[in-house]
């Protein structure tokens, strides 16, 4: 008869694949870093910051389908692949919505589409511009499965381009955050006395400032910007880290495996980092996870005042900042989209949270 003795990290992770709203959120977490990651290759608008604006067609429904004329540019584009992916495409070629089109004498006569049943001017251009003066690749049908926003912009593309800021905001927000509340919360809970008096007196006054505030303040000292945002919301939030890295501290360090340790001879810095960490890391864990929710409900405050990401960077926050007054215009969806996103994302966060909590639970 065999026996298999399973580890601490096999028996939470056994745990946490119980918890069905646990596994959920984390698939639902994964496959929205995937379509950030990947959004100008998903993305129907593959610009830069999914800014092609058409004026023309602003504020129309969802499943809203026009034709698209597109003018080839002179200019040549060597951008790469990974250059269009990550940052995405560079183009100079004029897009132009219309409503009807003929080629004749060389020329290709188009009207521009007008909304609210007006007609849109006549206009031409030489079919030379075309390659082969063949106009009919360039004349396509585009649906709009989102609608567009107030800019006529493809409101899809943006929400799936405006993920990367809350991703990106989770992680390194946390990362900041875990550097500084884990060194400041370790020195002051192993070493104590007026080392932990001072550190705790920071922590106090830095917890007593609201975190909106302070944030808006350090954005302001930055100046506003995409990383700008990212640092202000990181140096708000390790305080919390550092009070809970303290408090684990605190307790792990009358452990016998310390006490081992010292007798050894090693020194504090391995005793912290070797020894002591590794075995607190399931609060720290937690705790991230809802750190990771509140940057994202941070950032896409700051974006909604106007001082967090900035035009024309897509931002869930500041999306809803541009169509909040649509609710009451009987377009809501322009809004309530972007604010979906940012709920259910938020949501997934704070579900694995829990889910990490009670499988790295000794107790259970």
């Amino acid at each position: 008869m065999s026996k298999t003795s399973d580890s601490l990290s096999q028996l939470a992770l056994r745990k946490f694949k119980k918890n069905f709203w646990g596994v959920l959120s984390f698939w639902l977490i994964v496959i929205i870093g995937v379509m950030s990651l990947f959004a100008y290759v998903i993305a129907p608008d593959d610009s830069q910051n999914a800014n092609q604006m058409h004026l023309s067609i602003h504020s129309q429904r969802p499943g809203f389908e026009v034709q698209i004329l597109n003018i080839p540019s002179e200019i040549q584009n060597n951008q790469s692949f990974v250059s269009k992916m990550l940052f995405g495409k560079q183009s100079s070629d004029t897009e132009i919505p219309i409503s009807k089109y003929d080629a004749n004498n060389g020329m290709l006569f188009y009207t521009e589409y007008a909304s609210d049943g007006l007609i849109g001017a006549d206009k031409s251009v030489d079919l030379k511009v075309f390659l082969n003066n063949d106009y009919k690749p360039y004349i396509q049908n585009k649906t709009f499965v989102f609608g567009t926003d107030k800019y006529g912009r493809d409101l899809l593309s943006r929400v799936l381009v405006g993920s990367r800021i809350s991703f990106s905001i989770g992680f390194v927000a946390v990362f900041i955050s875990l550097i500084i509340g884990i060194f400041f919360g370790s020195i002051a809970g192993y070493y104590g006395g007026k080392i932990d008096a001072f550190i705790m007196w920071i922590i106090n006054v830095t917890w007593s400032i609201p975190t909106l505030l302070l944030v808006i303040a350090i954005t302001l000292a930055l100046g506003k910007g995409f990383w700008q945002v990212f640092i202000a919301v990181g140096l708000t939030m390790w305080v919390e880290v550092a009070r809970v890295v303290r408090g684990q501290i605190i307790s792990a360090k009358e452990m016998q495996y310390v006490t081992a340790a010292r007798a050894l001879g090693f020194n504090d810095y391995r005793i912290i980092t070797k020894h002591i960490l590794p075995n607190i890391m399931a609060p720290i864990i937690v705790i991230s996870a809802a750190n990771f929710a509140a940057a994202i409900l941070i950032e896409s405050g700051l974006s909604f005042l106007g001082i967090g990401a900035q035009p024309p960077m897509a931002s869930w926050g500041a999306m809803i900042k541009d169509h909040y007054n649509y609710i009451i215009l009987g377009k809501p969806y322009l809004a309530l989209i972007p604010g979906l996103c940012i709920m259910v994302l938020v949501m997934a966060f704070m579900l694995i949270g829990n889910a990490l909590r009670d499988a790295l639970d000794v107790k259970t």
